[in-house]
């Protein structure tokens, strides 16, 4: 339809509006539709008026053609893309085809997405090679050994300034870490006495007494011990072994020297000592006797006094555990037998002290 207005120079303008029935345009043109002209408004260039197109549309229909695009704003006469129909996709080549997944397809994840299959048995392999160790001593010294069994790591945010060195090795190497509150370290730690640091790392596996002996020391003490287990006992022997030069801890159970609890005891001792793996107790003694070793066995209340006894340079020191002492077949493999002398108010001595005893006195004797 027509509309009119006088301008302020006299003259006469007309603007075309689109009517409200071309549906396809009316949504493309955002001009208001109240089919008043603004001032100023200059008449659409390539529009006819209304009339003109309803007589062009009644012609259109009356031989049965479809109505056509409308022509674009400004003359543009480029082919606008046709509407989808249901002979399928139009031929453009940015056209989007949805295909029905397969019933036979399987996703593969790459190990990276939660819904990837994780072996159960292989889980708990790792589990069982795996251990957490804590405490600031502690760890260091596991760092500046044996970083690479370093899995994963956990810190508070005080201790890691001097945990630089180890925190820059880790991000190089892609090895994980998390600075977390003192509350989440007691869970991934498992216990209040981490010292603000925990390490996830690979255990160490037991040597056997032939591959020890490869590379044992002219002078060496090596230090058996038969059913001692409590992990406080054996960080304290730990740290008292590191502390007097002894190589070798023979053990029924090496991953108990690997324990969190015994590592965080031995104060960074653990890293100085091997572990022999001593399954068969007795047969492991008789391999270092014959290896050169004396074998020495230990009473609270028979043998030797200790500051009588000789100590022979390359010798096993055969200690058990406190309530009973060592067994009858283990004292009896003894070429020397030893105590250590007291008043006699208390049975005996924690497990942990007289090992730190005997040790210092085969120290002062044969390495000081």
């Amino acid at each position: 339809m027509n509309d009119s207005f006088s301008g302020k120079n006299g003259k006469v303008k007309v603007m075309y509006v689109r009517s409200d029935d071309d549906g396809d345009n009316r949504n493309n043109d955002k001009r208001p539709s109240n089919n008043k002209g603004r001032p100023g408004d200059k008449p659409r260039q390539g529009s006819r008026p209304d009339d003109a197109r309803r007589n062009e549309r009644r012609s259109s229909d009356s031989r049965g053609d479809s109505r056509g695009p409308a022509p674009r704003r400004g003359g543009d006469d480029r082919p606008r893309r046709p509407a989808r129909d249901d002979d399928g996709p139009y031929s453009s080549p940015w056209k989007t085809v949805s295909r029905p997944p397969a019933d036979d397809a399987v996703p593969d994840h790459g190990g990276i997405s939660g819904k990837s299959f994780i072996d159960p048995e292989q889980l708990r392999r790792q589990r069982q090679e795996e251990t957490r160790v804590y405490g600031e001593n502690a760890c260091q010294a596991l760092f500046a050994s044996r970083p690479d069994a370093i899995v994963r790591a956990w810190f508070v945010q005080s201790v890691t300034p001097r945990f630089r060195e180890a925190l820059r090795w880790m991000a190089a190497n892609r090895k994980a870490y998390h600075v977390v509150e003192d509350d989440e370290l007691a869970k991934a730690s498992g216990t209040e006495h981490h010292g603000g640091v925990c390490f996830l790392i690979k255990k160490r596996q037991g040597l056997d007494a032939e591959t020890y002996l490869q590379t044992a020391p002219a002078k060496d003490c090596v230090l058996a011990l038969e059913n001692v287990g409590n992990p406080h006992n054996l960080g304290g022997i730990m740290r008292s072994c590191a502390h007097f030069g002894i190589n070798g801890m023979m053990v029924q159970d090496p991953a108990q020297l690997e324990s969190g609890a015994a590592v965080r005891t031995a104060e960074g001792g653990a890293e100085h000592v091997k572990a022999i793996n001593a399954d068969n107790f007795l047969d492991v003694l008789e391999t270092f006797r014959k290896a050169g070793y004396t074998i020495v066995t230990t009473s609270s209340h028979k043998g030797t006094a200790l500051g009588k006894a000789q100590l022979p340079a390359k010798m096993v020191l055969v200690l058990g555990e406190e309530s009973d002492g060592l067994s009858d077949s283990a004292w009896q493999q003894g070429d020397l037998s030893v105590s250590i002398g007291g008043t006699g108010k208390v049975e005996s001595l924690n497990v942990s002290v007289a090992s730190g005893i005997l040790l210092a006195e085969w120290w002062r004797q044969n390495q000081a």
